[in-house]
This record gives C-alpha cells, structure tokens and sequence, in this order.
C-alpha cells in the first residue's frame, strides 16, 4: 500500500505539489493521471525517495522508503529508463542491482525471460532501442519480486506487443494481492488497464475513484439511433420524457432511456430501427473534462488544412 499525507515540494516560488493525499491500495492497478506539469513525475520521485517532500509523508508498505531494509524486494520501480550506464549489457546492469540486494542470478533470469530481453541481455544498453529501454527498466523493477510496482509511462516506445503485454501483466500482479500504481498520457491503456485512477492538475488532486464511476459521472449517457421514421419516433419517445437530440436526418440522439426501452417501444410502434448504439462517455472524455482548466501547457488550434 502506498499512502500519501498532505503531501507537498515546493521549488522556490513554485509549487509542483500542493497538500494532496491519497492512498494506492493492494489488489487492483491504480493508474496516475494528469497534463505535463501536474506534479505526476514529483509525487512518484517523492515516494521513492529520490526528492524530499516540503511537508507532509508519504509511505509505502507502511514505512518511509529510505527507512526499508530491502528497497528492491518491497518496492520496484520505473521511473526514469534512461537512468543505466550505456556501457553496460542488459544482463550486467541487472545483475549489479540484485547483487545489492543479495538477489540471486537466476532471478535476473528469469526476468530477462519475462521481459523479452533474451535476444539483446548480452548487448550494451548504448545501442538500445527506446522500447528496448523500457523493457529494461521494467526487468528492475521486477527484479527483487516486490509487492509494490510504480511504473512511470512503462509504455512509452513500446511495440502494441510490448503495450498488451505490460496491460495484461499489471492486471496478473495486481490479482496476485499486489500494488499497482502506473502513470500514462495513453487513455485508451488506462480504461483498459485500471480499476481505479487519480488525476492530478497543478499539484492538485482532481479525482480519485474507480475507473467505472468517473466514467459515469463525466457526462449523460445516450443512444444512438437511425431509422426512417425519425420523426415518429421521436414524438412517441418525447412523451416518455426522453430528452431528443437530431443533427442528422433519419438519426436520434435519446437520453433518459434505456437501448432496450427505445428498442421496446419501437417494436410496439412498427418503426424499424437500422442502429441503436448506446454511447458512454470514455475516459478521456472524462479526464479532458476534468484536466481542463489545470493543462499548463496548451496546444494551439489544429489549422483547418489538417482536418480536410
């Protein structure tokens, strides 16, 4: 478990993370959303103790992290892949690590394996791929079998075979009892990695709720539906108290009932539908929602040539 309280750096005059609490719980992947700047990267280096929070705690397994006997076999962690001596192979870099920990070489094997390093564990980590590098810093985090994992963008330059892999591997420890928490501007990877998110905006926390109930809340649920008799259906639907929206001839937008009641009702009628698609907000729609007024960095707008 990782449980943070009034947590707060400041840098200066600036600060990246202003008295947020929360708590990662065992059991389930815990996913760490927010813009670029939000102080995602600062929380997780203030975790693992690599900067000083300015007030407040944060422990992981219940104690400070400078205070574990044995960081790598309680917590792994990927925060940074480029963090290893480019002259060293793959092999050699993990078998310094658990040699620290008294890990012995057939766990660095066995990672290598687990990671898909096999091919390129005897080539110096220089040569490197960014996927490759990845891979690398997520073999570490492994390393010392730990009930904690915190995996900064673990996919970032991944192979879609590398991305489904870290998806279906976070969900396996998690099941496993384990702690799961993982950072990520790929939404889609998310909503199907999570069962829980906390977004952070300007060192603020915005959210912290299962992934489900975020969803839910962001926006009303809808259906979609086409048919020839539009109108119709439309003025037959209006006085069940459905709310109508059509920007498309022949197609209907209905909140306020259920695909099946629009579909019953339909079939009373005689109206023959030609789609009835129920639409859910994403997560992204609900972070964007939410991240709205927190991104510090703003893109202009996309020039109307690139949308022809």
């Amino acid at each position: 478990m990782i449980e943070a309280r009034g947590l707060t750096k400041r840098y200066g005059d600036r600060t990246a993370v202003d008295d947020i609490s929360f708590t990662v719980r065992p059991g389930a992947v815990t996913g760490f959303l927010g813009p670029n700047g939000a102080g995602k990267s600062t929380t997780m280096r203030m975790i693992v103790g690599l900067a000083r929070p300015t007030e407040g705690s944060v422990t992981v397994a219940g104690h400070r992290y400078a205070e574990l006997r044995s960081p790598l076999t309680t917590v792994g962690a990927l925060l940074d892949a480029k963090a290893v001596h480019t002259g060293r192979t793959a092999y050699q870099h993990l078998l310094g690590l658990a040699a620290s920990h008294g890990i012995p070489k057939r766990r660095v094997l066995e990672v290598i394996e687990q990671t898909g390093l096999d091919a390129v564990a005897g080539k110096r980590v220089k040569g490197f791929s960014l996927g490759m590098g990845q891979r690398l810093g997520i073999a570490a985090a492994l390393l010392g079998d730990p009930q904690i994992l915190i995996l900064d963008e673990p996919v970032n330059g991944l192979d879609p075979e590398g991305v489904r892999w870290v998806r279906t591997f976070a969900r396996f420890l998690a099941s496993e009892g384990r702690t799961v928490f993982l950072s990520s501007h790929l939404m889609s990877e998310v909503a199907l990695t999570a069962d829980h998110v906390i977004v952070i905006g300007k060192g603020r926390i915005l959210a912290d709720a299962p992934v489900a109930e975020l969803v839910a809340g962001a926006g009303r649920q809808a259906v979609r539906v086409r048919t020839d008799r539009a109108a119709e259906l439309a003025e037959l639907l209006a006085r069940s108290g459905a709310t109508i929206v059509s920007d498309e001839a022949g197609v209907l937008e209905i909140a306020g009932l259920e695909a099946g009641d629009i579909a019953a009702s339909a079939v009373a009628a005689g109206i023959v539908l030609s789609e009835l698609t129920p639409l859910t907000t994403s997560l992204e729609d609900a972070y964007m929602a939410l991240t709205d007024d927190a991104v510090e960095y703003r893109t202009s707008a996309v020039p109307a040539e690139a949308t022809r």
